[in-house]
């Protein structure tokens, strides 16, 4: 388990739980034993039970999860995803935090399986931004990854990426571009472009990736055709479903897309406890 996914849920843990569940503190007897399913309510990819693991894991190693679907499963509304039991306080103290990070999951994984359908048969490759939740962007590019995309830069550390405010504070592409080469050989360097003039001048200084930033599928085709492979190219900006196709059609290598993230809606998933007697099973 990555160790942001650990500290995110450490946090969310904190967060809902505080001191302590004084409902439960309350109504369930501290000795009682319960069972409880996850169970779907509609159709989805299913992304995240790792991190549904280290939830319950975390508030109580006693419980056990017994997981009927592999990640990336199409699940198929009324399936029960998983059995869980254990401490009956301990399955309502993990009950919100796991479904607010599975449904959270497994919606990015299936947004992004939508858009890869969108593009059946293009070479192009689909990819998240860090256009994410804050804390969240290990579970959420995890969630990508299952849904068949890929993941860019994971955050400002490990990826050269010039923007239009890296240029102006430079003072042009040709000298970004050159700062950042003369910086770092060992990394690839990607430029934002904006229009043909500002490819010409990313090509003529050796950018390795080229990011088509908002531009129209006509420019976009012009674009390719003037690069001939001598670097790799982006598209990136408003992608949505209904130009996604259009936009792998003119030949770039890669799609990026905010929305996969930012924009996918959490599906619907339950936790149901078994009804109990009163008595510790």
């Amino acid at each position: 388990m990555n160790w942001l996914a650990r500290e995110t849920i450490r946090l969310a843990i904190y967060e809902d739980i505080g001191h302590g569940d004084i409902t439960s503190s309350f109504i369930v007897p501290e000795d009682n034993q319960s069972a409880a399913e996850i169970v779907a309510k509609e159709d989805f990819l299913l992304a995240g039970m790792p991190f549904v693991r280290e939830v319950f894991a975390s508030v109580d190693p006693g419980v056990n999860i017994e997981v009927f679907f592999s990640e990336g499963s199409n699940i198929k509304k009324g399936d029960t995803i998983a059995k869980i039991s254990g401490s009956g306080r301990s399955l309502l103290a993990g009950e919100r935090i796991s479904l607010n990070i599975l449904q959270r999951i497994s919606g990015v994984a299936t947004m992004t399986r939508t858009y890869i359908e969108r593009i059946k048969g293009s070479p192009a490759k689909i990819t998240a931004t860090r256009k994410t939740t804050p804390g969240m962007r290990f579970m959420e590019r995890y969630g990508v990854v299952i849904g068949g995309g890929f993941n860019h830069r994971f955050g400002l550390y490990d990826g050269i990426l010039i923007k239009d405010n890296h240029i102006k504070i430079a003072g042009g592409i040709k000298e970004a571009i050159r700062l950042a080469k003369r910086a770092c050989h060992l990394l690839k360097v990607e430029v934002e472009v904006t229009n043909l003039s500002e490819l010409n001048e990313a090509l003529a200084a050796d950018a390795d990736v080229i990011m088509l930033d908002n531009m129209s599928i006509p420019a976009m085709k012009e674009a390719v055709k003037a690069t001939r492979g001598r670097a790799i190219l982006e598209a990136s900006g408003n992608v949505d479903l209904e130009n996604i196709r259009g936009i792998a059609e003119t030949g770039v290598d890669i799609i990026s897309s905010g929305a996969i993230t930012h924009s996918a809606r959490a599906v619907d998933i339950s936790i149901k406890m078994a009804e109990s007697s009163g008595q510790p099973l």
